[in-house]
């Protein structure tokens, strides 16, 4: 083309070169790319070109009129163009892959709940699963640990869960594979109610011996459920220190027991309402 350019300057008696190209080196991720601009110089005035390019696959020349300024004048568009284009927008050597985001259930289908977001605070549960949820829990529901902890068993959340959403209205979401280390497995869940996302929560649980695991995977995902809980208000004053401590100076006793096979002594808690302490524990 440039070639082309050339004998139609010749031919229109121009001097040349009334367009020249500059090449501008521009760095780009550590180097340099070439971005060609052009330098526009007076232009003289508008001269008839007849330029006789030949095609060799043909007998016949094709012949075309062209003017010095329309030639410019290409030129020039041209140039605009390239010099205009942003750096950002030059492709790179490897594509930019970016996964879709999954905030709504793909059309005909269900959501992918290892990424999705789908429903999250989109709006209240109604009135009456509220009242389900956030109600006030049995102190016979509550159970002790000997360290002083009170807890409320797995199987209680699941009963609460089936009376607010009903049985196959809610559902637990794997969002991580399991991780398995010297003596934790843990796995993130999201809690899903009524098609909705609730709540995210990494569940966790000890085993002391590789033949566990499998048992150790499943209390993970019981671990996560009464953490994901939380955002629902299940059982939110298991994390009230004042009913904490008004539970235990109502329903619990700390005691002195033994060790029997080490025959040491420590303290214990338990519920006033349950037996004392046995084997390997002596009251």
């Amino acid at each position: 083309m440039f070639h082309h350019l050339l004998g139609s300057f010749r031919a229109a008696g121009l001097p040349f070169p009334a367009v020249f190209p500059i090449r501008t080196y521009v760095a780009v991720g550590g180097r340099s790319s070439f971005r060609p601009s052009l330098v526009n110089k007076t232009p003289p005035a508008a001269a008839r070109v007849n330029t006789t390019p030949v095609n060799s696959t043909k007998g016949n020349p094709e012949k075309v009129d062209t003017t010095a300024s329309e030639i410019e004048a290409d030129i020039a568009a041209q140039s605009e163009i390239i010099n205009d284009t942003p750096i950002e927008s030059i492709p790179s050597s490897g594509a930019l892959i970016v996964p879709p985001l999954l905030d709504a259930p793909p059309t005909g289908s269900s959501a992918d709940w290892s990424r999705s977001y789908h429903g999250l605070s989109a709006q209240p549960f109604p009135l009456e699963v509220a009242d389900i949820l956030q109600a006030a829990i049995d102190p016979l529901d509550i159970e002790m640990k000997p360290d002083g902890m009170i807890y409320l068993p797995e199987i209680k959340y699941r009963r609460i869960l089936n009376r607010a959403f009903g049985p196959g209205g809610w559902g637990l979401a794997p969002r991580s594979e399991t991780n398995v280390s010297p003596k934790i497995v843990s796995r993130e869940y999201a809690l899903v109610c009524l098609g909705r996302l609730v709540a995210i929560a990494r569940g966790e649980q000890e085993y002391f011996d590789p033949s566990g695991i499998p048992t150790a995977t499943e209390a993970c995902k019981s671990n996560a459920l009464m953490r994901c809980c939380k955002d629902l208000g299940v059982a939110s004053e298991l994390w009230d220190p004042r009913f904490i401590r008004e539970f235990k100076k109502e329903y619990c006793v700390e005691v002195y027991a033994e060790h029997v096979p080490t025959k040491k002594k420590r303290k214990l808690w338990r519920r006033k309402d349950q037996p004392k302490f046995e084997y390997p524990f002596k009251e």
